[in-house]
């Protein structure tokens, strides 16, 4: 239904990217048990993080970039997505992040990457990288073993063959396989999504994102689907909430007159490439010598481990993952975005260790949610973790972008072992800010991470429309409904705009890389 305000569906059915800031998953898991350091598959200590929801990948970015000031540790993210097209988005961001330096320099991977990351209409040079990546995938997809060989870091093995078959075909459309403009019209498709969603104030949508940037986000700190070519993802919300809101370089978040000196692109810019150089470092020769002393095995024919691994679990696996023995309790981080917190449940809940850590995204930078309902909202997150096994963390600083909890002892929630609970209620402060004495870069460069900065919201740019959310108070987004797969995303490889229009695609600018069906 259409008010004065808006449609209240601006969010759309796909998340494209996140609504959080990035997160260092290190400082939010559970401190490393000494004692249990000794022995490991890999001889050092890994961290087991499972994903709901995650979209682009931020997080893991900021651990990886993160890791050198952490003593070494391996990485295995376990990314459970509810779209193949968003586990598409993962593989080609992830190949463009760990691209060799000698290919791509660190300027051009970074523009390359935010092009990708937040628009649809793409420069020439963009859309033939987008076209050679998606074609390599494509091969590399239904081929398990070279995929490993050329891609270490990556598995598909845990997908069902009907996932695998469906994720090929995203990379084959993205590839080039259908002329794009002419199969799928971008800019027709984004304007009429902006007339729905506007109403009777579309002729003013120019200046209803200035609107809803002053009277909403400065208050807070900053039936069966039928399938459907058409562009499904967020036009409310910009995407500069992950990277352009933040900044350890605390200069850049100064103010002149009341008014930030920097743009939330500015921003964006220089912390994704700050991200990309500290990975690139901690990747690079020196810290790959040392994980292969750590990770040395006596089989001469064992290949050399990647010091982390992405597995993609299949699409609907949230309740029956708990079946398999291999991952009850093994997990010691649960991060679950806001438009998937309906998938919190004990059976979810039981694949995470006792003393394990849960971080769920709020939906503080929707736009479409009202103040009353931000706070029905959090009010209800807490209540489904308590459910599923949790208790809120009493020991860290309240937050307006994540709740925070930790798993029980047992599964009578509230029988566990105290010393245990006590434990993770007040970790040791090193376990929330990495250890000084291992840093690898300067403090200057790189300092711990700053979870919950009250950015500057008047830097954000988003393209949003003024509106009143139709959703129930108590209800979560409902911003994750199973598209059909046979709807993919086109990479636009003919249309050439600016960089400058990094900025949350408007109604005539460029708008999010993927495309999706509709609900």
């Amino acid at each position: 239904m259409t008010t004065p305000a808006g449609s209240g569906s601006g969010f759309g059915s796909v998340s494209w990217w996140g609504l959080s800031p990035a997160l260092d998953l290190q400082a939010e898991s559970p401190p490393v048990d000494p004692e249990s350091q000794a022995v490991t598959e890999h001889k050092i200590p890994e961290l087991d993080v499972l994903l709901l929801g995650s979209v682009d990948g931020r997080h893991m970015l900021r651990t990886l970039a993160r890791a050198a000031l952490w003593p070494l540790r391996r990485f295995n993210f376990y990314v459970l997505e509810n779209n193949l097209e968003a586990v598409a988005r993962h593989m080609l961001i992830f190949s463009l992040a760990l691209e060799e330096p000698e290919k791509m320099g660190l300027q051009e991977r970074s523009e390359t990457f935010l092009e990708l990351w937040g628009n649809a209409l793409l420069r020439p040079s963009v859309a033939a990288f987008v076209r050679t990546q998606a074609s390599l995938l494509a091969q590399l997809v239904p081929e398990p073993d070279r995929l490993e060989e050329q891609l270490p870091w990556l598995s598909l093995r845990s997908l069902k063959f009907r996932e695998r078959d469906a994720l090929e075909a995203v990379f084959r459309f993205w590839s080039g396989g259908e002329k794009g403009p002419e199969v799928f019209p971008m800019s027709r498709l984004w304007d009429s999504r902006v007339r729905h969603y506007l109403g009777s104030r579309y002729d003013a949508r120019r200046g209803v994102a200035d609107w809803d940037l002053s009277m909403k986000l400065h208050d807070r700190g900053r039936g069966e689907q039928v399938a459907a070519r058409g562009y499904w993802g967020d036009i409310a919300t910009g995407p500069f909430v992950a990277y352009g809101i933040e900044a350890d370089d605390q200069s850049l978040l100064r103010r002149s007159n009341g008014q930030p000196v920097k743009t939330a692109s500015e921003i964006t810019q220089h912390n994704v490439t700050e991200l990309f150089k500290e990975v690139a470092t901690w990747r690079g020769p020196g810290a790959t010598q040392q994980n292969q002393e750590e990770t040395k095995s006596p089989e001469a024919d064992v290949p050399t481990q990647e010091p982390f691994t992405m597995h993609f679990l299949p699409l609907n696996s949230s309740q029956t993952l708990h079946h398999k023995s291999c991952y009850q309790g093994r997990f010691q981080l649960l991060y679950v975005s806001c438009g998937m917190v309906h998938l919190l449940s004990p059976e979810l809940g039981a694949c995470v260790a006792p003393g394990g850590n849960l971080v769920v995204e709020l939906a503080r930078y929707l736009v479409d949610i009202r103040p009353k309902e931000l706070k029905a909202f959090s009010d209800r997150v807490g209540e489904i973790a308590q459910a599923a096994g949790f208790a809120p963390h009493t020991g860290t600083t309240p937050s307006e972008t994540f709740a925070r909890f930790y798993k029980l002892g047992d599964s009578s929630r509230g029988c566990g072992d105290s010393a245990l609970e006590a434990k993770v209620l007040a970790p040791p402060p090193e376990a929330m800010s990495p250890p000084q004495a291992d840093q690898a870069t300067s403090l200057e460069a790189v300092s711990p991470p700053q979870a919950d900065l009250v950015p500057p919201l008047e830097a954000m740019n988003p393209p949003q429309a003024d509106q009143v959310s139709s959703l129930e108070a108590v209800s979560p987004p409902q911003a994750v409904l199973v598209p059909p797969l046979e709807a993919m995303n086109p990479p636009q490889a003919d249309q050439a705009p600016p960089l400058e229009a990094m900025s949350p695609p408007q109604a005539d600018l460029a708008p999010p890389l993927e495309v999706k069906s509709s609900p």
